[in-house]
């Protein structure tokens, strides 16, 4: 099993940036594919960016391309997401999640374990 702990959500002005992290703990974290979701309020989750465990490749949404990055440590257990440029339509609860069988997906069914969430607010 896996758990997520995300943090470093808050409230930043256009423009801005922030970083995310997502501890977690088990000892199937190095081995697992990591995703970052939002959910802004009335809208359905979506796919942010996701990074394969098995090497350094990543994935990213349209509308954040070029502007946020995801990164992983493994020895840390930790995944990152770097937001620069923020807008205000970034505005949302950003959730990490986790896929142990390598799916390759960037659908929220295909991942096992989600943490808690962290509000990331974005004002004009």
């Amino acid at each position: 099993q896996v758990q997520l702990v995300e943090s470093g959500g808050g409230l930043v002005q256009a423009g801005g940036s922030l970083r995310l992290s997502c501890a977690a703990s088990g000892r199937t974290f190095s081995r697992s594919d990591m995703g970052w979701f939002r959910q802004a309020p009335g809208k359905e989750r979506e796919f942010v960016a996701a990074i394969w465990w098995s090497g350094p490749r990543t994935y990213y949404a349209d509308s954040v391309k070029g502007r946020f990055t995801i990164s992983r440590d493994n020895a840390k257990n930790t995944v990152y997401l770097q937001m620069n440029s923020l807008k205000p339509e970034d505005t949302a609860v950003y959730y990490c999640a986790a896929d142990q069988y390598y799916r390759g997906s960037f659908e929220v069914p295909s991942y096992d374990y989600w943490g808690q969430g962290t509000q990331v607010t974005v004002s004009s």
